[in-house]
């Protein structure tokens, strides 16, 4: 409750002094924003319009473009121009992880509102036929930020997973090589650490102007930049009823790799140990012929 508290204060000091400097960019205009192609596959509404703009290059990882050109250049200045005034206000820029020196929480500055607008609208809609495990009748909750990465920013993405039902990832911009996204597995929380299988591991070269849709239990990280820099913009999106409802989840979950194994095993053992004592009861039964 103290650091909602606290969080809230931090941004209502910066709303208070912060001139933005694309006021446009802080209520989302479908028009001026998103592809024509993405508009008009969200407006029909439907599994087959959806998968006319987004392919799914690896299980679980979808991948579609969804922004025109003029909002990420609008996003980038006005994400330096936050930072400028921040330096000369002697102001504290929150980071969207402790690791992170360069990352910038997008809500901070107001940009939720957008964000919230992006999620309910335009990505809901897509997750509720390629996730509808977790979505629930809306995601109630989001944190938005973007990141730098390579030549004098940030350091690359570890393996991680994140604290969201469902992750969107788009490229702003990417120079120089390196930086692929690799991909190792879903996993419950019970089994976030264990290895993964050979079957579970993809890497996608992430490229600007492309969203990437995966689910935050998704293990992930980023291969080293060899040269250049790359920026993404992330949103997170939650869902509290989901969280409630895996309070009681079955011992096995059928979206964990590890899960699946575990029970195939079990099923294997299961199945072992019944022939071992149909093979002695035919045995004992046989027996008594014999003699």
């Amino acid at each position: 409750m103290f650091q909602a508290k606290r969080r809230k204060t931090y941004r209502q000091e910066i709303i208070s002094n912060y001139q933005p400097r694309f006021k446009g960019l802080y209520k989302l205009d479908p028009k001026l924003f998103l592809l024509p192609s993405f508009r008009k596959a969200i407006s029909e509404n439907t599994e087959e319009s959806f998968r006319r703009i987004i392919s799914e290059p690896f299980p679980g990882v979808f991948v579609f473009k969804m922004f025109q050109p003029e909002f990420f250049e609008k996003l980038l200045v006005e994400v330096e121009n936050f930072r400028k005034w921040a330096h000369e206000k002697n102001f504290t820029i929150r980071r969207p992880d402790n690791t992170s020196k360069y990352g910038v929480v997008l809500d901070d500055f107001g940009l939720d509102i957008m964000l919230k607008q992006l999620m309910e609208e335009f990505i809901f809609p897509i997750c509720k036929v390629c996730f509808p495990e977790v979505c629930g009748t809306m995601f109630d909750s989001h944190y938005g930020f973007l990141t730098e990465n390579g030549e004098d920013r940030d350091a690359d993405v570890g393996f991680h997973v994140e604290d969201s039902e469902v992750t969107l990832n788009v490229c702003l911009s990417k120079q120089g090589e390196g930086g692929e996204i690799f991909f190792a597995g879903t996993r419950c929380k019970k089994h976030m650490d264990t290895d993964p299988k050979p079957e579970e591991c993809f890497d996608y070269c992430h490229i600007p102007g492309q969203a990437i849709l995966h689910r935050g239990c998704h293990r992930h990280g980023a291969r080293a930049t060899t040269s250049g820099r790359w920026a993404n913009m992330i949103l997170w999106c939650q869902n509290s009823l989901f969280r409630e409802m895996q309070t009681y989840e079955p011992a096995f979950s059928d979206w964990c790799g590890q899960c699946v194994h575990e029970m195939k095993e079990k099923e294997s053992q299961s199945l072992a140990a019944k022939r071992k004592v149909t093979k002695k009861l035919e045995s004992e039964a046989e027996a008594p012929r014999k003699n």
